[in-house]
């Protein structure tokens, strides 16, 4: 790929109306849908737009959307036109909101009609932007996209851009601080289609079904990278995904590939629909990323649809997934082998490589690794290392290659002197019928000495016998992955705490736990960090 004069919209939208799949539909939402040659007419016009709003080329403007069709016009327009479109997560605070707003340095808010109260509020006198615009129907004077691209009659001729201009940016999630802005370049969503599509093998012909949000990297790289990279279909759906809503997304679209994530799956066998419905006759594959995919999960719903889950692994920083189970050689429990076209190492504490069959930090290298992050020099230069990304994950790798998810580098611990795997442990709860969700911290016990403590959600609510539960939770853990690792507490929780984009904040019950809170029976149900201690004294 030539470093200059490659605007990857031009790549990605141009290039499938030149190679004949104009009349083909890219898009499709609950409302319209949108062919190839129309987001191409639409994607020239949003330049000029931009341009009499007074936004610049390399300027940044944010994008506050459902996942409609409106979402790709605006997201290839401003790359188009050299502008650099900020992804944000829906589901935010104004206080969030204008932390990043303000970081951004955003001119222009694009925001779906419903969030526009929550980003006025967060909008109010931030110096560099110059306007919101709604993404649907709004009351005057607010300026609404479909009238504002109804005046540009002929769209704007692609900005000189080369490969490694900044594209686009996503924020972090923040899981244990405030979110870090990832610059992506030109030529990232190329990489990342080219690679991921290889592996998950996306065909011309696909209808393609993200639940995974497009403001996500996960998102983002199912449902438009590496389908439009091929010249496939999308099928958005602008809510929050649901059992329910995905079982109808399914049943009306009868996609070939579904994408979504592991509390997604669990929570489609939970639903009583999942006893009587069946999944598309062409589904093809089935995809989960974003957290770890719990091998009860995986296997249950394999004996109930017939289908395995290819478990991947990706990250914002990366853009999309590096390390996957093979599609036709699934092992749950496993994260896989990397993604061709990507090379990983696990490296100990000093920054050494470590052997087959040893824990180390899993850092990967390969074309879509972000630029770095905005305005966090030292976090940049500690997550950036030369050609390789530090994803600040713990993994193992067999001698057949095949890695497997151990924890964050500041999850795992020891126990009495062995190195412990807080995942491990919450898989092995996970397994038990009773339990639907499981997060394991390190707590002292009255010795001063570290065990492991869990929090769980149950499958089912209703009375229960603290001590038998324990009990019974306790053996069925030491039965299934060693007599040192089964949690010394248990404690039952209505939900686990997690960051909007739905990552567990182990962090927050580290803090809890240290803090000494004593979790009651008549404690608040939120914020989801009480519950009721099933039992355990830490020994």
């Amino acid at each position: 790929m030539p470093l200059r004069d490659y605007n990857a919209a031009v790549d990605f939208v141009d290039r499938n109306v030149a190679e004949g799949r104009g009349g083909k539909i890219a898009f499709i939402d609950p409302q319209r849908s949108l062919s190839y040659g129309e987001l191409r007419d639409a994607v020239a016009r949003v330049g000029p737009m931009l341009a009499r709003l007074g936004v610049e080329q390399e300027n940044r403007i944010a994008l506050v959307l459902k996942d409609t069709v409106d979402f790709p016009i605006l997201f290839w327009g401003a790359i188009r036109a050299g502008i650099v479109p900020v992804l944000l997560n829906t589901r935010l605070t104004a206080d969030q909101y204008r932390y990043l707003l303000e970081d951004s340095r955003s001119r222009v808010v694009f925001a779906s009609s419903e969030f526009l109260p929550v980003i006025e509020e967060a909008a109010a006198d931030l110096p560099h932007l110059r306007t919101i615009i709604a993404v649907g129907d709004a009351p005057a004077p607010t300026l609404q996209l479909a009238n504002l691209l109804a005046t540009e009659q002929e769209g704007g001729a692609p900005a000189a851009t080369c490969a490694d201009d900044i594209a686009y940016w996503q924020y972090s999630s923040g899981t244990t601080g405030m979110p870090k802005g990832v610059m992506h370049v030109h030529s990232s969503p190329r990489v990342m289609a080219e690679n991921a599509g290889r592996r998950i093998g996306y065909r011309e012909d696909d209808v393609v079904f993200s639940a995974a949000k497009l403001f996500f990297a996960y998102g983002l790289g199912n449902a438009m990278f590496c389908p439009m990279g091929i010249g496939a279909t999308s099928v958005l759906y602008p809510e929050r995904p649901t059992a329910d809503s995905v079982f109808d997304t399914l049943r009306l679209h009868q996609p070939t590939l579904l994408f979504a994530v592991p509390t997604l799956y669990a929570a489609m066998l939970a639903d009583p629909r999942s006893r009587t419905e069946t999944l598309p006759d062409r589904l093809r594959l089935c995809v989960s990323a974003g957290e770890p995919l719990p091998a009860q999960v995986g296997l249950n719903w394999r004996n109930r649809f017939g289908h395995d889950i290819v478990n991947g692994v990706g990250s914002t920083e990366m853009g999309h997934l590096f390390l996957t189970n093979l599609p036709h050689a699934v092992e749950y429990g496993t994260s896989g082998v990397p993604v061709d076209g990507y090379r990983l190492r696990l490296v100990g504490d000093r920054g050494q490589d470590v052997a087959d069959d040893e824990i180390g930090e899993l850092l990967v290298s390969g074309g879509s690794s972000a630029a770095g992050y905005w305005n966090q020099r030292d976090k940049t230069r500690t997550t950036f290392v030369g050609e390789w990304t530090r994803t600040g994950d713990k993994y193992h790798r067999r001698a057949d290659g095949v890695y497997t998810y151990c924890g964050r580098t500041d999850d795992i611990f020891k126990v009495s002197g062995i190195w412990v795997s807080p995942f491990e442990i919450e898989q092995a709860l996970m397994s038990h019928a009773k339990v639907l969700e499981a997060a394991v911290i390190p707590a002292e016990d009255t010795d001063g000495l570290i065990k492991p403590k869990a929090f769980i959600v149950l499958a089912s609510r209703g009375d229960i016998d603290p001590g038998a539960l324990f009990d019974e939770l306790k053996e069925h853990v030491k039965s299934a992955i060693g007599p040192w690792k089964y949690p010394r507490w248990i404690q039952i929780m209505d939900d686990l705490p997690k960051t909007s984009s739905g990552k567990l904040q182990r962090y927050l019950l580290r803090e809890m736990t240290l803090g000494g809170i004593e979790a009651t029976e008549s404690a608040p149900s939120e914020p989801a960090l009480y519950g009721r201690v099933v039992a355990g004294n830490g020994r």
